[in-house]
């Protein structure tokens, strides 16, 4: 459990919070291409968004039914797709750290009620799930929206709808893979007797990399919002980083030695 524990902390805390972020060269290739490059982004940008996919796994993880399945993702595919859609071309916007603040309690709530912490520490019955799964949809595509709405969309026109329909379209493509993976480890891991012994620690993990997350945008929020309030300035913010990374790369040197 703690080497859990230990791995998840260390693949967010070397994780940037622009992980699947817009890059200068996607924006640009978005400019200088048409609704194919929507549609690459919107595949690339759903498999490298650990905190959809992390939200994902854990909808999925005790889903042991085709049926099951196809109606718990179609739901939450259908929430993000209305705010994605919608919120991007009516340009409806928020800040994209505390929105993806909440997609990362999205991953915890799941987790937690996968380990059916409603009924065991609250001695309550679990909200409906399919209504849940539908309302942290919205939520993530509206996060997703945020992204989108950093490139040069254009004015309000069919010309943009399409643009968007595109990159939505790339998201689905996107998380019809990641799902397939999931689905081909978690059918093969229940057969194993290791499936009942570590899938309480597993959603614990799970919980933790969602707290994570949430410190991750928390702290993205605060620098930006309330930079001087926080302690210090932008410039100093960016010191402060690139001095601890420096430190990094002068004890990798010194153990090297």
């Amino acid at each position: 459990m703690k080497i859990i524990f230990i791995l998840a902390s260390f693949l967010l805390l070397n994780t940037t919070v622009f992980a699947h972020g817009i890059s200068a060269s996607d924006m640009q290739a978005m400019i200088e291409g048409g609704n194919l490059r929507y549609i690459w982004l919107g595949a690339t940008h759903m498999l490298s968004g650990y905190d959809h996919l992390l939200f994902l796994f854990g909808v999925i993880f005790f889903l042991t039914t085709t049926r099951d399945i196809i109606k718990f993702v179609t739901i939450f595919t259908i929430g993000h797709s209305i705010t994605l859609i919608f919120a991007t071309f009516m340009s409806i916007n928020a800040n994209y750290y505390l929105i993806d603040a909440v997609i990362a309690l999205s991953v915890i709530y799941k987790a937690f009620d996968n380990n059916k912490g409603f009924q065991n520490y609250l001695g309550v019955k679990s909200p409906n799930l399919l209504i849940m799964v539908l309302l942290f949809g919205l939520i993530h595509g509206f996060g997703l929206s945020t992204r989108l709405q950093q490139l040069p969309l254009g004015e309000q026109n069919f010309d943009m709808l399409m643009k968007i329909i595109s990159f939505n379209v790339g998201v689905e493509l996107g998380q019809i893979i990641a799902l397939a993976i999931m689905l081909i480890v978690l059918t093969q891991w229940r057969k194993l007797a290791s499936f009942a012994k570590f899938s309480t620690i597993t959603n614990h993990a799970l919980m933790f990399a969602g707290f994570m997350l949430l410190l991750m945008q928390l702290h993205g929020y605060l620098h930006t919002a309330n930079e001087e309030e926080f302690g210090f300035n932008k410039d100093a913010h960016t010191h402060t980083h690139l001095d601890m990374e420096a430190a990094k790369q002068k004890n990798y040197q010194h153990d090297r030695l």
